[in-house]
């Protein structure tokens, strides 16, 4: 019967070596609903998520799971999945050299007498695949998919499983504003079949979308659950969430540009692969000293092939333009070159290309400026430790050590250590690509905060962001691009996402 509670976790206590994550955290949700689960990162949600999933056993943790009415006590992921409880983590877990068939059915195969029966096996994923509106066929391998497509097929592998209540981690974080809206779409069809949905996001405009209630979770421990009514708004969820108000987004800046700090003209970037495919065609762009110059586009655009090809050229081919620092010809043709120019790059994919995860917050802290704690050729590490220590405490780095491992911290105090990371360089242009992707809107905000800093030390800043509001509240200009071009250039003042929008669909 819709309405009545499907899941009831009660007093979740959960403690690790010197820290308790969890303390007496309560959840009710209602069968047939999407309940959408928001706090800062560390707050305790995906713990919390994973007691249910059984990552964490029962008797690892305290307090009690009621599942569709009856006790439950997982000892493991294939317990909880057994009865019906199926999540689907950031980092999506599909094998991408096999196909959509083979994932979907990966230890579940259809089989006769031991043999793979792979008519059934395609017949099963069809019907799947329309069933999140895919319509790939099944032999299609994972890797020649985006990841808004994986992320459906992530949705039809819990439908093979006869999912009862589907958990989805931040299934948006790295998708396009069409993929988002289709995977939102998606929930609510699922919704008006029976399938009970857990969305963890920071996305709070698509929790008010799609959620039925929101509960929020703040330090450990439960702070509220919200009607997802009318009458709810983001400032009611971001204030549970932070526990102060935060009308205002973003910080106040007073910013005075001076001269042109960075000049980029005519840059050309070719595919790295593809001989006959020019990915940005003759870019031409200026940054000032103390300000905040943004780039808009949809995914594809080639606002990260145009920042990594600047960037040493990290990405493409046959690069050519020219890039003037105070109106000197400098060359980057190499990520150390780049660096010495004073040019620094904070990648969009932190975890992969930013940091060294099983590293310390020390050792990622100077990575990329060696020279700045050695001795001829020799690392000072106790230069290397005070060094680390004033980023730290300069930028409000959460962490009791920085000998901690980096993997260990929330993803806004990852991006805090990209940041000193480069800051370490000491550039004069930072170019952040995607600076707040995956962070809640707590250390959004201290995120900003530090870019109005680099700005007022007089450093130019470049900011490619897939999110519109963020552009227009922290840039002085922002430039617009499509298919590899710059179409146009928009004042603060003159910008809005509609005239960004209408820029990119009519170019």
């Amino acid at each position: 019967m819709s309405g009545d509670i499907l899941l009831e976790m009660r007093q979740i206590t959960k403690a690790f070596p010197g820290v308790k994550a969890l303390d007496r955290v309560d959840l009710k949700v209602r069968r047939g609903d999407i309940h959408a689960i928001c706090g800062e990162n560390g707050a305790g949600k995906s713990t919390l998520m994973k007691v249910l999933s059984g990552v964490y056993p029962a008797g690892s943790f305290e307090g009690e799971i009621v599942f569709d009415g009856q006790p439950a006590h997982f000892r493991d992921i294939a317990d909880s999945e057994h009865r019906g409880i199926i999540i689907i983590h950031q980092e999506l877990a599909l094998v991408a050299q096999l196909s959509i068939a083979e994932n979907i059915f990966l230890g579940n195969e259809r089989a006769r007498r031991g043999v793979v029966d792979w008519r059934e096996t395609n017949r099963r994923t069809e019907a799947l695949l329309a069933k999140v509106g895919l319509k790939e066929p099944p032999t299609t391998l994972v890797d020649r998919l985006g990841v808004g497509k994986q992320q459906l097929v992530e949705i039809a592998k819990a439908l093979s499983k006869d999912v009862k209540l589907l958990i989805l981690d931040e299934p948006t974080a790295a998708l396009q504003e069409t993929d988002s809206r289709k995977l939102l779409d998606l929930l609510l069809e699922l919704k008006a079949q029976g399938v009970t949905s857990i969305l963890i996001s920071h996305k709070l405009g698509e929790v008010r979308q799609v959620a039925d209630r929101v509960t929020v979770i703040r330090d450990g421990t439960t702070v509220s659950t919200l009607d997802a009514g009318a009458g709810l708004s983001e400032n009611d969820i971001v204030r549970d969430m932070v526990g102060r108000d935060m009308t205002h987004r973003f910080p106040e800046h007073r910013r005075r540009p001076g001269d042109v700090l960075m000049e980029v003209k005519d840059w050309t970037v070719w595919h790295p692969e593809r001989a006959d495919r020019k990915v940005i065609k003759g870019a031409s762009f200026t940054v000032r000293a103390g300000e905040v110059v943004g780039i808009a586009g949809l995914m594809g655009s080639g606002r990260t092939e145009l920042a990594m090809s600047i960037f040493g050229r990290s990405w493409g081919r046959d690069v050519s333009g020219t890039v003037k620092l105070r109106g000197e010809t400098v060359d980057v043709s190499t990520v150390g070159r780049a660096i010495d120019a004073g040019i620094a790059y904070v990648t969009e994919d932190r975890k992969s290309l930013g940091l060294i995860l099983d590293e310390p917050i020390r050792f990622n802290t100077t990575l990329a400026n060696l020279e700045g704690v050695s001795t001829r050729g020799i690392l000072k590490r106790n230069e290397e430790t005070r060094v680390a220590e004033r980023y730290r405490e300069a930028l409000g780095t959460r962490t009791p050590t920085v000998f901690q491992k980096v993997v260990n911290l929330s993803g806004g105090n990852q991006q805090k250590v990209v940041l000193a990371k480069w800051l370490f360089t000491a550039p004069e242009v930072l170019i952040l690509d995607e600076p707040t992707r995956g962070i809640d809107v707590g250390a959004k905000y201290e995120i900003y905060g530090i870019i109005n800093d680099l700005a007022e030390q007089g450093k130019g800043v470049v900011m490619i962001s897939s999110e519109m509001p963020e552009l227009l509240g922290m840039c002085d200009r922002i430039y617009v691009m499509s298919e590899g071009a710059l179409v146009g250039e928009l004042a603060a003042a003159d910008a809005s996402q509609e005239r960004i929008m209408s820029l990119i669909v009519n170019d």
